[in-house]
């Protein structure tokens, strides 16, 4: 058992301390932890500053990711202190929008003090967060259009690097299908997916199961197990495993069906990071 992909209250969406994500993981028996607290790149300034540029600030978002950041550092000491000898600890981030702010994900990428960065990707290019998007009010083509939207951009966030592995990599789909009930012709999508699929295994990085899906009313995994066999048959070697959980309540649920899959896809080992490092663990057969 191990999760590596976990909010504290650090990120604006969560609920419990680090402590308590720590406490509960060392209750669970992971054999490794990781704290990834978002980091969202467009964000990294307050409101103000953003509103000054004219952009568009939408009222539920978060701004001021710089001192949310500032505030996980500053916790690391003391956690690893804590925690040393009772929990194999692993501190990262969830680095969202990297594409749209590279120089602020280049400064995150090259901070030492991080063991492992997960690259994600919540809202195309001058658009909402899909979790603001009134979807059901989309006709099929722009929908359509949204969503190939975004894994171009995805493709982009995978030439551009500067992270370990891609989080959630059809995130979308937890909000137009598990949500808003529509289906998505994901087929014009596969060329686009395909080719940034073998630009992370050519460069050494890996994907996630994110489990989050199967305790929303989307019911499956981020990915699905299509595309981490395609994964896998292409060579990709570099998989993580990790619940997205905002709370101690979900702390590792999923886990055991993340691992079964990655099985199931193939996978011989799955992955952990120190000092951006992989290490490995073997499955058991």
């Amino acid at each position: 058992m191990l999760d590596l992909h976990t909010h504290t209250n650090i990120s604006y969406d969560g609920n419990n301390t680090p402590e308590d994500m720590c406490e509960r993981a060392i209750e669970l028996g992971l054999s490794a932890y990781a704290i990834t607290d978002h980091v969202e790149c467009n964000f990294w300034y307050p409101r103000e500053h953003y509103a000054k540029l004219g952009m568009s600030t939408n009222e539920f978002d978060d701004f001021d990711y710089a001192s949310r950041f500032e505030m996980s550092l500053a916790a690391l000491p003391r956690l690893k202190e804590r925690y040393k000898g009772r929990l194999n600890l692993i501190f990262g981030c969830e680095m969202g929008q990297a594409t749209q702010a590279p120089e602020i994900a280049r400064m995150i990428s090259e901070c030492d003090e991080l063991d492992f960065i997960i690259g994600s990707l919540h809202q195309v290019r001058k658009r909402d967060d899909f979790y603001f998007i009134n979807l059901k009010s989309l006709t099929d083509k722009e929908l359509d259009k949204l969503v190939y939207d975004y894994f171009l951009e995805l493709f982009e966030l995978a030439r551009m690097g500067g992270f370990d592995v891609m989080g959630h990599i059809t995130y979308p789909l937890r909000y137009i299908v598990g949500e808003a009930g529509r289906k998505v012709d994901m087929t014009p999508c596969r060329e686009v997916i395909h080719e940034m699929l073998k630009v992370l295994i050519d460069s050494g990085r890996g994907i996630e199961i994110n489990t989050s899906g199967l305790r929303q009313k989307y019911g499956l995994t981020f990915p699905t197990l299509e595309y981490l066999t395609e994964y896998r048959q292409l060579g990709g070697e570099v998989l993580t495993i990790g619940s997205d959980s905002h709370c101690c309540e979900d702390l590792g649920k999923g886990i055991s069906e993340g691992l079964a899959l990655a099985k199931q896809a193939g996978f011989r080992y799955v992955t952990y990071f120190v000092n951006r490092k992989p290490q490995w663990i073997k499955l058991n057969s």
